[in-house]
Parts: C-alpha cells; sequence; structure tokens
C-alpha cells in the first residue's frame, strides 16, 4: 500500500501539494472561529447524580446554581447610606438583565453578614447566568463589559464559575498562539542543528503546519456537531506540531540516507515509505489509539482532549506520509541546499560490510547497548530504582477538581475568588442543594429530614420550606424568606456546610447521600459535582487502560512478532512514566520549583483530570519511541539472527535520530508552560520527561539489558503466532528498486 503510495504521491506530485495546501488553508480559515465553538466547561459528569439534581432544580424551582458573583469594594464602607442605595440599585437593574435570574446582595438580602468582608469595605452580589455554556459564557462577557469598573462610588469585579469558564476560553486562545510563536522558531534552530540544512530543517515545520491547520478544520467540524473544551486547542497546536515534526524528522532523515546510498530521488521516496513509513503509520496509530481511550470516560473536557488527540497522530502521520513526499519528490536533490554547516558523514553511509561494521560497532549507542548488556541485572536494578524514587512522590497524591486558582493572577475570576476565601465566610456560597422532586408536600417529613440533615458533621445550617435548622433543632420558623423552597410537590434544601475546606465538603456529599431521607433525593452542588466527576473518572479508568493495553500489545505484536516483547515495552513505557507522574505532584501539588514555571499558585491537590489526560497523551508517545525501536531491532534480528546484536545494532541505527526526535518533539512541548493555565503547564512539564525519559535511560538503558537478560526468549512466538505474523506483521524493507546495501539497511543516519 505504501509503495503504491510513493508511486501516486511522485506522479501527482503538484495536484497533491495543491489540494493539500488548499485544504489547509481551509482549516485555517475555519481555525480563526474555532474559539466560539469551543466551551471551557466540561469538568462535570452529564449523567451523575449531581447533573440530575441541577436540572430537577431548573425544572421544578426555575433556579439554578449561583454562577455569578460580583465583588464591589467602596472606600467608604459598604454600610454608607450612599452605598447601600448604590449597591441596591446595581443588584436590581442587575437582575433585571436577560438571561440573569436569581440575583440577590448584601444589602437586598437584609445585610447578610455571609455577603460581608471582614473589613466593611466589601460586599458580593450573586446572581445566575441562565443558558447553556456558551451561551452564558457570552451573556458573562457583555455583562462584564457593561458593569465592570468604577460606577456609582463602586469599583466592581466580576467573577463566578461562568466568568471563570469564559477566562479560561480566553487564556487558551492566547496560550496556543503564544505557545506557537515560542516554539516554532526554537524548533527550527534545533532542525537546522540536527540536519545542517535550511531548506531540510524548513520541511518538517512546513508539515507540521499544515497538520495542525488540518486538524483545526476538523476540530472546528466536530465542535459543530458536539460539545468540545477548550483544552482541545492546545492538544492540536502543540501536540500537533511536535508529532508532524517528529514524524517528519524521521522521514527526510530516511529519505537523505536513501539519497545517500545512490537511489535516485523518485526510488528513495519509495524506500523512505515502505520503511520509516511504516514505522510513522504505527506510532501514528499508537498515539491516536492511546488518545482516543480518553472516550471512555463521560467527562467533556477529557473526552474532547482524546478526540483531539487523534485526530492530531492520524493526520500528523498522513501529513508526513503525503504531504511531506510530494515535497520530496518536488524537491529531488536540492533538499541539501541551505547548508549551514558541514556533518561528519553518519556511520550508516560507509560501502562496504567491513566498513559498515567497523563504523556501526565504533557508534556511541552501540557500545552503551554492549555496556549495559555486559552488567545487565545491577543496571537495570539502578536505573529501575532511580525511576521509581522519581516517581515516589505520587503516592501522596491529593487529587481534586480545577477551579479559578488554575488561572493567572491577572483573571478576574481568579481575584474575586481569592477575595472570597480570605475576606469572607464562603461556606454559603458552596451549599449543597438536596432536590427532592416529589413528596414535599409532606411538611412533617420534610422537616424532620431537614433535622436529621443539620445533625450531620461539618453541616452548619439547614434551610428548606419549613425552616431553617441547625445542630438537630430548628432555628428559624418557616416564613415568606423560605417559600421559594418548595414548588407543587417538589421542595428542596440548602445545606451550608461547617467550614470552606473542599475535603470537608466532599465527605459531606457522601453522608448526605447517606442519610435516610422519607423521599427520593438528589443531592446537587458544586462539591457534589466534583464528588461525582472523581467518581467517573475512577469507575471508567479500568476500561481505557484495558482499551489501551490490549490495542498496543496487538500492534506491538505485529511489529516485533514476539509473544514477550510486547508486555516488556508496555512495562518499560510505564516505568518511563513515574518520573512524569513524580514530577506532577512534587510540582504542581507541593510547590517545589514553581516559579520556574511562571506565574501559577500551587493549591495542595491535583485536578483529578490531569492524570488522566497526560497518561492518555504521555503513553503513546512513550510508546511512539519503543515502536521506533523494536521495529530496527526485529529488523536486525530476522538479519543476524543474533539478540544481543539485534539490540546493540538497532539502537545505534536509530540512536541518532530518535535523540533528535526526542529533543525537537520535547522542545515544542516546553511551549506548554508557557500558558497562564496551570493544567496546561502540567502538560508543558510531565509530556517533556516522560519523553526524555523513554528516549534516554529506558532506550539506552533498561531495554537493552531486559532484552539481554531475555535472550531469545525475548523473540519467541508459537507457530500459529508466528505464521499470523508472517502474513499480517510489519517490517521495514526497502522497496524494490532499491539495491540491497551490504547489510546496511537503517532507519537512519
Amino acid at each position: 500500500m505504501l509503495d503504491r503510495l510513493a508511486g501516486f504521491v511522485v506522479r501527482k506530485r503538484l495536484a497533491v501539494l495543491v489540494v493539500g495546501l488548499l485544504l489547509a488553508v481551509v482549516g485555517g480559515v475555519a481555525s480563526t472561529t474555532l474559539f466560539d465553538k469551543l466551551t471551557a466547561g466540561g469538568f462535570d459528569d452529564p449523567k451523575s447524580e449531581s447533573s440530575r439534581a441541577i436540572t430537577a432544580l431548573d425544572d421544578r424551582f426555575g433556579q439554578g446554581l449561583p454562577n455569578l458573583t460580583l465583588l464591589v469594594t467602596s472606600k467608604g464602607g459598604v454600610d454608607d447610606p450612599s452605598v447601600t442605595a448604590a449597591g441596591t440599585e446595581l443588584t436590581r437593574k442587575l437582575g433585571r438583565e436577560p438571561g440573569v435570574a436569581n440575583v440577590s446582595s448584601y444589602w437586598t438580602t437584609g445585610k447578610a453578614p455571609q455577603l460581608r468582608g471582614k473589613s466593611g469595605h466589601k460586599a458580593l452580589i450573586m446572581g445566575t447566568v441562565t443558558g447553556d455554556d456558551t451561551t452564558s459564557q457570552k451573556r458573562v462577557a457583555a455583562l462584564a463589559d457593561r458593569y465592570e469598573g468604577s460606577r456609582d462610588g463602586l469599583e466592581v469585579k466580576f467573577g463566578g464559575y461562568t466568568k471563570f469558564q469564559r477566562e479560561l476560553l480566553e487564556q487558551g486562545q492566547k496560550d496556543a498562539t503564544t505557545g506557537e510563536t515560542v516554539a516554532i522558531p526554537i524548533t527550527l534552530v534545533a532542525l537546522v542543528f540536527i540536519f545542517g540544512s535550511a531548506v531540510a530543517a524548513a520541511l518538517p515545520l512546513a508539515v507540521a503546519l499544515v497538520a495542525m491547520m488540518l486538524t483545526m478544520g476538523l476540530t472546528w467540524i466536530l465542535a459543530s456537531v458536539t460539545t468540545v473544551g477548550s483544552l482541545a486547542a492546545s492538544v492540536v497546536t502543540l501536540l500537533g506540531l511536535g508529532l508532524a515534526i517528529d514524524y517528519s524528522l524521521l522521514m527526510v532523515s530516511r529519505y537523505r540516507e536513501e539519497l545517500r546510498s545512490g537511489l535516485t530521488p523518485q526510488d528513495a521516496i519509495r524506500a523512505t515509505l515502505t520503511s520509516a513509513g511504516r514505522t510513522v503509520t504505527f506510532s501514528a496509530l499508537t498515539v491516536a489509539v492511546s488518545s482516543l481511550a480518553m472516550a471512555w470516560f463521560p467527562l467533556q473536557a477529557v473526552r474532547s482532549m482524546g478526540y483531539a488527540g487523534a485526530l492530531t497522530a492520524l493526520l500528523s502521520g498522513a501529513s508526513s506520509l503525503i504531504v511531506l513526499p510530494a515535497l520530496l519528490a518536488l524537491l529531488g536533490d536540492r533538499i541539501e541546499k541551505g547548508r549551514v554547516f558541514r556533518r561528519r558523514r553518519p556511520a550508516t553511509a560507509a560501502t562496504g560490510p567491513e566498513a559498515a561494521g567497523r563504523s556501526v560497532e565504533s557508534g556511541f549507542w552501540h557500545r552503551l547497548a554492549t555496556t549495559v548488556m555486559r552488567r545487565p541485572v545491577p543496571i537495570v536494578t539502578i536505573v529501575t530504582a532511580f525511576l521509581l524514587l522519581l516517581g515516589a512522590p505520587f503516592l501522596g497524591i491529593n487529587l481534586g477538581m480545577p477551579d479559578e486558582r488554575v488561572m493567572p493572577a491577572s483573571s478576574s475570576a481568579r481575584q474575586v475568588a481569592d477575595t472570597v476565601r480570605a475576606e469572607f465566610d464562603s461556606s454559603e456560597q458552596n451549599a449543597l442543594q438536596v432536590v427532592a422532586p416529589e413528596g414535599g408536600g409532606d411538611r412533617a417529613a420534610v422537616g424532620a429530614y431537614a433535622q436529621r440533615l443539620s445533625e450531620l458533621p461539618h453541616v452548619a445550617a439547614v434551610r428548606t420550606a419549613t425552616g431553617a435548622y441547625a445542630e438537630g433543632r430548628q432555628a428559624a420558623p418557616p416564613d415568606q424568606r423560605y417559600a421559594r423552597f418548595a414548588s407543587g410537590d417538589a421542595v428542596y434544601f440548602s445545606v451550608v456546610p461547617e467550614t470552606a475546606s473542599a475535603d470537608d465538603a466532599d465527605r459531606l456529599v457522601g453522608e448526605i447521600r447517606s442519610t435516610k431521607a422519607p423521599f427520593e433525593t438528589l443531592v446537587g452542588g458544586a462539591a457534589a459535582t466534583n464528588h461525582d466527576a472523581a467518581a467517573a473518572l475512577e469507575k471508567w479508568l479500568p476500561y481505557a487502560l484495558g482499551t489501551v493495553l490490549l490495542t498496543m500489545l496487538v500492534l506491538l505484536f505485529l511489529v516485533t512478532g514476539s509473544v514477550m516483547l510486547p508486555f516488556l515495552a508496555l512495562v518499560l513505557s510505564a516505568l518511563s512514566l513515574t518520573a512524569t507522574f513524580g514530577a506532577l505532584v512534587w510540582v504542581f501539588q507541593d510547590g517545589h520549583l514553581a516559579g520556574l514555571f511562571g506565574d501559577f499558585t500551587p493549591t495542595g491537590n491535583i485536578a483529578a483530570t490531569i492524570p488522566v489526560m497526560l497518561f492518555g497523551l504521555a503513553f503513546g508517545l512513550a510508546m511512539d519511541y519503543q515502536v521506533f525501536l523494536l521495529s530496527r531491532m526485529r529488523e536486525e534480528y530476522e538479519l543476524t539472527g543474533s539478540p544481543t546484536a539485534a539490540v546493540a545494532q538497532g539502537l545505534e541505527r536509530t540512536g541518532r535520530i530518535v535523540t533528535a526526535a526526542a529533543v525537537a518533539i520535547s522542545v515544542v512541548f516546553l511551549a506548554f508552560t508557557v500558558s497562564g493555565i496551570s493544567l496546561v503547564k502540567a502538560y508543558g512539564v510531565g509530556l517533556p520527561l516522560a519523553v526524555l525519559m523513554d528516549a534516554t535511560l529506558i532506550r539506552g538503558a533498561v531495554l537493552p539489558a531486559a532484552m539481554r537478560l531475555g535472550g531469545r526468549a525475548t523473540w519467541w512466538a508459537p507457530a500459529a503466532l508466528r505464521r499470523l505474523h508472517d502474513r499480517y506483521g510489519l517490517r521495514e524493507e526497502p522497496a524494490a528498486p532499491a539495491p540491497k546495501r551490504d547489510g546496511d539497511r537503517a532507519l537512519t543516519g
């Protein structure tokens, strides 16, 4: 198939480039409005009890959860008569805005103490912006434009969950542009150093830009028919740039090698596609499968990143297999133009069996593999212990859900949230809603249940249609203030936690759900949403892992023809992630070296979505390099029949290019750290660590040592599976016109 593709691309190179360019332009144009279609939400389980509670609250009571907070500051104090008049008028005016409901403030609730700051100079206005995520985010942006700032002696600042969502979306768009601006020039310099030629260095970047624009276009289509989270754009931008460069670097290196061996440009393209092209195909599939495994999770933010990762991997691979060969066919041997400096001819360019043997055996990676295989037990023990030590902080992980603190200090939503935490009794704003869609007509049962809820640990008060309750007794009789808690046969309860602690609120969710009720109840609220989201991640994690592991075992068997090697590769790829997850906790939870990564605040926990999404992306990338290496080792094993020679020669022939690819893609991923969103910074630290650990310690030490210990058994497969691999397995082998090169069929120089 790849041989036929090579022939088609060479014959129709101009048509392929024109079509590819047109599609990229269309995708680029569509991407200019992509962020209008993305949403910053998606961190909840839409089928959970908490989501059903929110729906019932809206359907039966016409109320949504408070998602809008205005912080009002006055130098004269919030109890000043003129400030009271201005604050009351602001509250009423905001309440008359379309799409805004349930607006109340310090001044319209009889000066409720929980809405007044400790200093007496700040007060809160609370409300609900109605509509879906996209609609509510646009409404809050328009409201902020009109109300935020100085007015009638008041300083008004917007916050709340909907404002947070809007700023998350806007910051994501800004970060995508900044990331490209930082990554592209640095990567170009690295590629010039790797290739020594400006023309050769420009090709991976050109293909990466095409792949990114195509992926943006398809993401735009996807966002037009379903909900796509805003973080997907960061995945498309930086993962697309990294993978396309990774794959193109491999292809260009192989093409230059084939030219040096004496092939014509046309035959060199065929040889490149039927050798390196197979590896690219397989590698793109591994990343896509790892990403798609995230589709098991019901959280839209996670699923969106999974879809984006799969699209990015497949289109990066396709661009490298179609657009890049067309460019190579157009350039021919002019790919060496723009030579910046001369490099020593790589080992695989030597001719003759003796010259090739000497050059390969004298290479750094060959010497390293040989040294490791002489002492496999101590080396594999030391390196494994070192990686596990780096991963040890992960044992102390404290999972949570993202809030305004993932934003930079300049964020309005972040500033309001920080002020509320510091100066207000924020427990009222963290109240849980317990909704009973039926049975509320029995006021005695309602009162008895509210009384039981008020006896729970960490509960400060319970308010419902029959009054207010605290510490197991009625604290206030029913009056007009509590009428809103009932609607026909439905009733709901507002359960105010004793503290603003997220851990206490999470425990309280479980305690309420365990409390016997005289009617069916649904527990909602921010803490319940976070509780259910974490439970959904835990529930579906085994399915996602199972999908990844099973698919990888099949794919790796097709690459290696071995029963043992696929399991070994999975274990080693997982081992390479230990440093990533250890750093995740050490830096982003505990705050060590936080200053190196810009403006972010360690919160003492890690958003539960980060390890899941980071695993999906990083595991696929780690397997990427395993495929590069094992496919080459398989070829060497078939040539030599020696397990040790296969390891040493396979490592030598892939060493330079895999290292270069790891460096290039790590440079791209490090651009994630310029993001103002700490969620995205975590990828900027974690992904390069995973790639570099896999490309150095795993590839250079643990894998050779493990394969030496396994010997020929690492390549064993029963007869039936050997026949299956002979028929369907993938091997790197030159196309028919390419002459055999004295045992030197290297993947790279």
